[in-house]
């Protein structure tokens, strides 16, 4: 396989990356990465944007918005590419954000199978969880699955938490 060439065109950069052309542009847009201007007004992104665009693929795997990755990035000197310490420190500061979705996603995860359990399928007209849709004092969409929590009398004693 020839050498890559030092300045990539948007569509080397797709091809090589995994990414479409269209999220680069968005990428780039955001300020996430960079590109230089050909006199007739083509990207070429230097190579090392590969890596950056590594670190924002893995970085959205991990359940991080654009605007996290963004924030986390520019803490990095301007346009820099991403090194094994650079990850090292990204990873440990967002470290926190991920146990906390992984705790949301258990509590999710276990208030989801209790519904479940019931078979109505409905926290609007749910008897044991929510009767006469007092969940909807609290404010708009599934409350009880945003994090309120049911009212204790209202569901029976064999279906509380422990």
């Amino acid at each position: 396989m020839p050498a890559l060439p030092n300045k990539l065109t948007i569509g080397q950069t797709a091809a090589r990356s995994g990414v479409r052309t269209s999220a680069l542009r968005y990428y780039e847009s955001l300020g996430l990465i960079t590109s230089e201007r050909t006199a007739g007004g083509q990207r070429r992104y230097a190579r090392e944007t590969l890596r950056r665009i590594a670190v924002i693929r893995a970085a959205q795997l991990l359940g991080l918005t654009l605007e996290e990755i963004r924030i986390a990035l520019n803490e990095l000197p301007y346009a820099r590419t991403p090194d094994r310490h650079d990850w090292q420190r990204l990873s440990q500061t967002w470290r926190g954000s991920l146990d906390q979705r992984i705790a949301d996603l258990q509590a999710l995860r276990d208030r989801l199978s209790g519904c479940i359990g019931c078979g109505c399928l409905s926290l609007e007209s749910c008897a044991l969880f929510n009767p006469a849709d007092r969940a909807a004092q609290a404010g708009a969409g599934a409350q009880y699955l945003f994090g309120e929590e049911p009212d204790p009398g209202s569901e029976p004693a064999s279906l509380r938490r422990r």
